[in-house]
């Protein structure tokens, strides 16, 4: 069986009032445009429909994925080009996207946008194997309302491997952002 890949990147919104809103997202690829199925309720989807724009920000630093999720939204951004957004400063290519379509529904529309400009600001030099436990990792955290507390301990525990073997400066402080809010979200549990 064959399933659609889902790409992991960062989308910078902005609201009608132009207040940014940054959020890691996996996107498809399909037919030449990017689709988006963001879950009800959400910043990004409200802001996609009010301004029908986006900015598809390519990143290496897995601080922003992992500080998105922990409450860290304050990223350095830079104006678009061709859109009223902004793009993540650290994007290493980002893509300036115009909502073509909606499929409406209850839990996840889909949207389907178009480029209208995209840029490259640096060169990807590969993925270690720290950045990719992050980028993981995050994904965890941001469902540990949906999620048995021993698969978030083992899951966590095979992605600290790849830490300790292969992490640098950045990779340590957005693991230990993922690790804080693990610790949060179980004291809460266990205080409920």
């Amino acid at each position: 069986m064959s399933t659609e890949p889902i790409f992991e990147t960062v989308v910078t919104t902005v609201d009608t009032q132009g207040r940014p809103h940054v959020a890691p997202m996996g996107v498809r690829y399909r037919d030449g445009r990017v689709v988006l199925m963001p879950f009800r309720p959400s910043a990004t989807l409200d802001n996609i429909l009010a301004t029908r724009c986006a900015v598809l920000n390519l990143v290496a630093d897995v601080r922003v994925f992992a500080g998105c999720v922990t409450g860290r939204r304050d990223w350095p951004l830079e104006r678009a080009q061709r859109i009223r957004g902004l793009r993540l400063a650290a994007a290493l290519r980002h893509v300036e996207l115009r909502l073509d379509e909606v499929a409406d529904d209850a839990e996840r529309p889909v949207l389907r946008l178009s480029a209208l400009h995209e840029a490259t600001h640096a060169p990807f030099v590969g993925f270690n194997r720290a950045q990719a436990a992050v980028v993981e990792g995050a994904v965890l955290v941001s469902r540990l309302f949906m999620l048995a507390p021993d698969k978030v301990d083992s899951e966590m525990r095979y992605l600290q491997i790849a830490i300790d073997k292969t992490a640098g400066p950045a990779e340590l402080e957005a693991w230990g952002w993922l690790l804080d809010a693990v610790a949060a979200w179980r004291h809460r549990s266990e205080a409920a």
